[in-house]
């Protein structure tokens, strides 16, 4: 079969013999005869991107936030009052026009609600009105009320008129002007808004969402199977094995001497009848405990990021088992090992990379007994105990190790659904 320039055509089967040549060998070749290739002209996408900058706003500029923060919270706490008492006495809730409408005349009542970034309060009616219209899909939980001492506080204000732009280190933004920012990459596309943030540490961010054109990646001709596991996080059918970082791990004994430091001062605030929030040296324990937690979580999101990167750029196919994190959540022994990995993280950054640049994502059913056949001739070789991590085959006497072998059945099984689709 002839090779297509990889820049004009995409491929929609991944059973290619010249595709997949290195698969010669049962069960892969009982594709070779249903390959069907379709071609297409490969298009641009447009899609909405984040970009996410921290920001170091000055004294004056953090009180301007915490203003429009505390606003934007009681707007949307005073018309989801309201929404909720309507319901009551007439059966039907409001809408975001009605509450809208009802917006001028609260200011005109508070004046103080003035003295911040108008669509910033906006969006955060908008905000209410798109909770209630999940609510109702059934898509969410009914929304419920905002309070001061959550520890994530934001807003988000819209681009209109070139009021949110980028100045070399600095962005401009309405009511804050001119606020310092750590300038990682450039922000490519038409800027649709920005959410500020600030975060338990007490560091500010800023997610800037744009409108972009996002090319599709270059064909690799390549397709892998991912097995995820615990103690090697994902184990490829290539044979290759990922460690599991264990970030939590690795600064749980630290987090625990944090912690506990916490507690203390939390009760001798209590014993002096202080409240929490006036007591100083309890908060600023407080932000060091948050500083360390969001440090596991960074460096989590980092090796996300980057594995499902690497993974989407060299491969135009990935297999990956359709795994019901939730319910293994459950299961009180391995809950904290399974939070840490993130495999639904890693999962979700796979799905959006992979619509992005053109490449192919199949998700096996997570009944599918990927350790218990043989990838060698297919023989069925019933259960196995987590503790069994290499076995041989009784008919072929090919030797396993567990999770390779489980990792190249997860890959033929994906590239069997991709043939039969």
């Amino acid at each position: 079969m002839a090779h297509l320039p990889s820049r004009l055509f995409d491929y929609s089967s991944a059973c290619m013999l010249s595709f997949f040549p290195e698969m010669t060998d049962p069960p892969y070749k009982i594709w070779y005869n249903r390959c069907i290739v379709i071609q297409r002209e490969v298009k641009a996408l447009l899609v909405n991107k984040a970009y996410k900058f921290r920001i170091y706003p000055m004294k004056e500029q953090e009180r301007q936030n915490a203003k429009t923060i505390g606003c934007s919270r009681f707007v949307f706490n005073h018309f989801l009052a309201k929404w909720n008492d309507t319901y009551q006495e007439t059966g039907k809730g409001l809408t975001y026009n009605a509450c809208s409408a009802q917006l001028p005349h609260l200011k005109e009542e508070l004046s103080w609600l003035k003295e911040v970034d108008s669509i910033a309060i906006q969006s955060s009616l908008k905000n209410l009105s798109d909770a209630f219209s999940r609510f109702f899909k059934q898509q969410n939980k009914a929304p419920r009320f905002k309070s001061k001492k959550h520890p994530v506080q934001s807003y988000t204000t819209k681009q209109t008129n070139g009021n949110i732009s980028m100045e070399g280190n600095q962005i401009k933004l309405p009511k804050l002007g001119l606020v310092r920012f750590a300038k990682s990459r450039e922000v490519e596309g038409r800027i649709l808004n920005a959410t500020i943030r600030r975060n338990p540490s007490g560091k500010y961010f800023i997610s800037i969402l744009a409108e972009t054109d996002v090319q599709p990646l270059e064909k690799t001709e390549s397709a892998i199977g991912i097995d995820l596991g615990m103690t090697d996080f994902a184990i490829l059918s290539d044979g290759q094995k990922v460690d599991n970082h264990r970030f939590t791990t690795k600064m749980e004994k630290k987090l625990k001497r944090e912690q506990k430091k916490l507690s203390r001062r939390a009760q001798h605030a209590k014993n002096n009848g202080i409240d929490l929030l006036d007591a100083k040296n309890y908060q600023k324990q407080k932000r060091k405990v948050a500083r360390l937690y969001e440090k596991v979580m960074n460096q989590r999101a980092d090796f996300l990021s980057k594995l499902s990167t690497d993974l989407i750029q060299n491969h135009d196919v990935i297999c990956i088992e359709d795994l019901n994190t939730k319910g293994m959540l459950r299961n009180h022994k391995l809950a904290k090992s399974i939070a840490d990995v993130s495999w639904s993280s890693f999962v979700s950054k796979l799905t959006y990379k992979a619509e992005w640049y053109g490449k192919t994502i199949v998700k096996i059913s997570k009944w599918f007994p990927s350790s218990q056949i043989c990838s060698a001739c297919g023989y069925h070789d019933g259960k196995k105990s987590l503790e069994i991590r290499e076995w041989t085959c009784p008919v072929c006497h090919t030797h396993h190790d567990r999770d390779v072998n489980a990792s190249k059945n997860i890959l033929a099984e994906g590239l069997r659904m991709v043939a039969s689709a």
